[in-house]
């Protein structure tokens, strides 16, 4: 029988305060299958993988507060399902995948696409949808998109990750210089050793709100779709239990809180 737990805890956790919170808080995390749990966070914590500088995964509020859609809707997936959460802060996105692929990491949030879907598994529906874009300096022979794919220009990418993958095929004659984190990319930016810096537009703004008078281009090349990502192999009932999960923090909108104070931009009409 399909028995939706986040959605009937929630709705029992609405009758109870105080004291009680803390009981239906517990009776919530126990209706939950043992084995589906167990699935979910094999060492007894879910451990969240995360990568600094992007919106989808983990940002710093001023005050110095993790934030982004991965540590919030993991704390969240954490609490459902009565497990501790520990944060696994790594470096760019492709260690983040390597993390998940190799099971030191139970849980991220990244951009779905088929070739990733073979080293782990993600979950339906996706949570969000990006532009893909571009970030340039003054001064920079990129301007604007048709200025992109010349001779001579070069395009900064994050080291491993799908733009790494896919613009050496759409570029005809720019060259593509991958960035080994996104702090790096900055940096490369404002020392002109690349003339762009290509990425969805939610890190892009991001990157641009700490470069002078640096710009996100008009229009984009692409559309990311962002959804949960899993280890391959944690069970068809692990897997249904996290899609009616992803249903329902967009539902009851807690996506677009977390997104909000994060700070997201660039989001697909």
């Amino acid at each position: 029988m399909r028995d939706d737990v986040s959605v009937s805890c929630t709705r029992r956790l609405l009758v109870v305060s105080g004291a009680a919170l803390a009981v239906g808080l517990t009776a919530c995390a126990t209706a939950l299958a043992p084995e589906v749990r167990q699935a979910l966070a094999p060492t007894g914590t879910l451990r969240v993988a995360v990568y600094p500088g992007s919106p989808t995964s983990m940002v710093r509020s001023p005050d110095g507060e993790m934030r982004g859609l991965s540590v919030e809707i993991g704390r969240e997936l954490a609490r459902r399902i009565g497990v501790p959460v520990e944060l696994v802060v790594l470096q760019r996105v492709a260690e983040v995948l390597e993390a998940l692929k190799s099971g030191r990491a139970d849980f991220a949030i990244t951009n779905a696409t088929p070739a990733r879907a073979q080293d782990v598994d993600f979950v339906r529906p996706s949570l969000v949808s990006l532009e893909l874009g571009y970030l340039s300096l003054p001064g920079s022979p990129v301007q604007a998109l048709d200025d992109v794919d010349r001779a001579g220009v070069r395009i900064g990418v994050s080291q491993g990750s799908t733009t790494h993958a896919t613009l050496p095929r759409e570029l005809k004659l720019a060259r593509v210089v991958p960035a080994p984190s996104l702090q790096a990319a900055g940096q490369m930016l404002q020392r002109r050793e690349i003339d762009a810096f290509a990425t969805n537009k939610a890190i892009l703004y991001e990157l641009g709100d700490s470069l002078p008078r640096a710009r996100v281009l008009d229009g984009r090349w692409g559309l990311e779709h962002v959804a949960i990502a899993v280890p391959k192999g944690r069970g068809t009932a692990a897997i249904e239990y996290l899609s009616r999960f992803a249903e329902s923090v967009r539902s009851d909108g807690l996506v677009r809180t977390a997104s909000a104070r994060a700070g997201l931009r660039g989001l697909a009409e």
